[in-house]
């Protein structure tokens, strides 16, 4: 009991923490946007399998590590513009359409994997992003080795956490998103475009997705394997509502279930006896917990998986 508590106290917890939060803080912004502008994209696990196959094939390839997450960023956006032409001007189920994304995209990363490298008995290798210590900061006691000495993507994401918010609830484009979800006919009223608006928000949430996914095999691994992801797009899907839909709050949700998930790989060292299989459940119970807890206070955008046409009511 004792060595569990003192746990809580190792820099090494909460710098696993952040890092095992990345990719859940990019995919849950990528969400986010989406859904407040009215469209639910549950083609996200799709997405982040396939950001993270281009991701690393494009370095395996030969490009450099930033050229690997514009190119995720590039193909995300692309699978973002398939599931809004499919969602926004035709109105096709938003829940099909995001299934079909995932199954498709996921089923062409394996393919393409498959097809360009040479599986062997062990995956092929990169080199990956290595942490970076910002000066100064880095020697801060505690603070320095858990904030400062992460990789450039973990920076890159705590930085869109800022930006989203911004712009969501400063700018006349976060305005114009929010009102896509909310009441695209205020939007027409305008004079703009609303599933220009959807289909643009979609695209932008859908390249944050993939990049979360190209994190995986790029900083957090340096390979690529079916079902790296693991479920972490729906726990995504879940960590906006649990946000009732704001980015500071899901920057906080990503954290504690990467808390949760990080403390339980060192829980495992320390209680004995127990099943490893009831140690890797806990986070997803404590964080459905937390998703029962909190979900009740949120309001879901008005106008989400509402398709618009222009001149219904």
């Amino acid at each position: 009991m004792i060595e569990a508590i003192e746990i809580l106290g190792t820099t090494s917890l909460w710098a696993a923490t952040l890092r095992i939060a990345t990719p859940l803080i990019l995919g849950a912004l990528g969400a986010l946007i989406c859904e407040r502008a009215g469209i639910l994209n549950l083609g996200i696990e799709g997405i982040m399998t396939m950001g993270a196959m281009v991701g690393w094939l494009t370095v395996f390839m030969g490009g450099d590590l930033w050229t690997g997450i514009a190119a995720a960023a590039f193909f995300g956006a692309l699978f973002g513009l398939l599931h809004a032409a499919l969602t926004v001007p035709l109105g096709l189920s938003q829940h099909v359409a995001g299934l079909g994304i995932t199954l498709f995209a996921s089923s062409l990363s394996y393919y393409v994997y498959r097809l360009v490298v040479q599986v062997g008995a062990s995956p092929p290798t990169i080199e990956p992003f290595r942490p970076l210590a910002v000066p100064l900061l880095s020697d801060l006691p505690f603070l320095g080795p858990v904030l400062f000495t992460q990789t450039a993507p973990t920076y890159l994401a705590l930085a869109a956490v800022g930006v989203t918010a911004y712009v969501l609830a400063r700018t006349p484009l976060g305005l114009a998103v929010r009102m896509a979800g909310e009441n695209p006919h205020a939007v027409e009223a305008q004079g703009l475009d609303p599933n220009a608006i959807r289909i643009g928000a979609v695209m932008v949430g859908s390249a944050l997705m993939a990049i979360g996914g190209a994190f995986l095999t790029t900083a957090a691994f340096n390979s690529f394997f079916p079902h790296m992801v693991q479920g972490r797009g729906w726990i995504c899907i879940a960590l906006v509502v649990f946000a009732a839909w704001r980015p500071g709050k899901a920057l906080v949700g990503a954290l504690l279930f990467a808390f949760f998930d990080a403390y339980q790989l060192r829980l495992q060292h320390v209680v004995p006896g127990l099943p490893y299989q009831v140690f890797l459940m806990t986070p997803y119970l404590l964080s459905i917990l937390a998703l029962v807890l909190v979900s009740r206070r949120g309001r879901a955008p008005e106008a989400l998986m509402a398709p618009y046409r222009r001149g219904e009511r």
